[in-house]
């Protein structure tokens, strides 16, 4: 389990056995492994991990017009808890925040 952030530092999601999942613990995404992306629900590109734990979205990114298709959804995992802010790291050129209706 890794706890995944965005610029600001906030927790934004929990990426578990190749699956993303709000804090609170719904799927809401997965992971594509060979070309090392997220995608949502619906198959779309939902972003990729920067500075190692940075849930980000490539604002060029060659995959976003492609629709990979659903993976089902794998429930719940639960709330792993908090592990609080961690730290702003600012703009990063290229990236922006995701949108997450999910917190």
């Amino acid at each position: 389990m890794q706890f995944l952030f965005n610029s600001k530092g906030t927790h934004i999601a929990n990426f578990v056995n190749g699956h993303l999942h709000a804090p609170t613990g719904q799927n809401i995404g997965h992971y594509l492994e060979a070309h090392g992306i997220f995608i949502d629900m619906n198959g779309r590109y939902l972003g990729e991990i920067i500075q190692n734990n940075r849930l980000m979205y490539r604002q060029g990114n060659s995959h976003k017009s492609i629709n990979y298709g659903t993976y089902g959804n794998y429930g719940n995992v639960g709330n792993y808890g908090n592990p609080g802010n961690h730290g702003n790291i600012g703009t990063i050129g290229g990236f922006e925040n995701i949108e997450t209706p999910w917190i």
